[in-house]
């Protein structure tokens, strides 16, 4: 069998059967069926070639983007899709204090781009969810607005690869254990912090001052890691 199939594969250099394969590639991208290639043995028997060199030629579709290969699972068409990182795993290895440092990377550069971005609708509705939190019955109807107010600064930044960095953190910040203790019925002070601070921020972004409003972000979440870390 060994040899028979040395034979076969013989009939082929290297440039024969990566035409081969993108042709069968071509031929599976254009219909409607799995884009799961065959295994290989399947596949270098369908090919006339040795094992050893389908999986060279695998190898260089591999690095061009034509397919990828997962342990397991078999090969596919396409470039390998990217996975989303496990939130609860993230969590597991990190602390409030990184939290914050990812929030402060990434938050203010978001503020700044919906400065320039943000629509009068969005903008509207970014002065709605202040007034909400300026307003909350209690701690818990606040920490909603405000998470709903930082994600909708991001949404208005029109950058969609930097507002799904944005939308891990807070399932990741759900994760860790670092908020202090708040009293249930209670509602935040009138004077609590965040309420002029975010109006700074949006001030900033209405205006279409980007540094302005990315300086604003930056000093709000210095002020909440203050706070957290008990530098208030």
């Amino acid at each position: 069998m060994n040899s028979s199939m040395e034979g076969a594969g013989s009939a082929y250099n290297a440039v024969d059967v990566l035409d081969r394969l993108r042709s069968l590639l071509a031929d599976l991208e254009s219909g409607d069926t799995d884009k799961r290639l065959p295994n290989e043995r399947e596949l270098a028997l369908r090919l006339g070639v040795t094992r050893a060199r389908l999986r060279k030629s695998l190898q260089v579709l591999e690095e061009e983007g034509r397919l990828w290969r997962g342990v397991g699972r078999g090969t596919f068409i396409g470039p390998k899709p990217t996975e989303r990182p496990d939130a609860a795993l993230l969590a597991s290895k990190t602390n409030p204090v990184q939290v914050m440092r990812a929030r402060m990377a990434i938050e203010p550069e978001l503020a700044g781009l919906a400065a320039v971005n943000a629509t009068d609708d969005e903008i509207a509705q970014l002065k709605e969810l202040s007034r909400r939190c300026k307003f909350a019955s209690n701690w818990r109807e606040y920490e909603v607005y405000d998470a709903l107010l930082h994600h909708e600064i991001a949404v208005s930044a029109h950058n969609t690869i930097l507002l799904a960095l944005t939308d891990l953190l807070p399932q990741v910040r759900r994760s860790v254990t670092w908020r202090r203790p708040r009293p249930e019925g209670v509602r935040p002070p009138e004077l609590h912090h965040s309420f002029v601070e975010h109006d700074n921020i949006i001030d900033a972004i209405s205006h279409r001052e980007p540094i302005k409003a990315a300086n604003a972000m930056r000093r709000h979440l210095q002020t909440v890691e203050d706070r957290l870390v008990g530098r208030d």
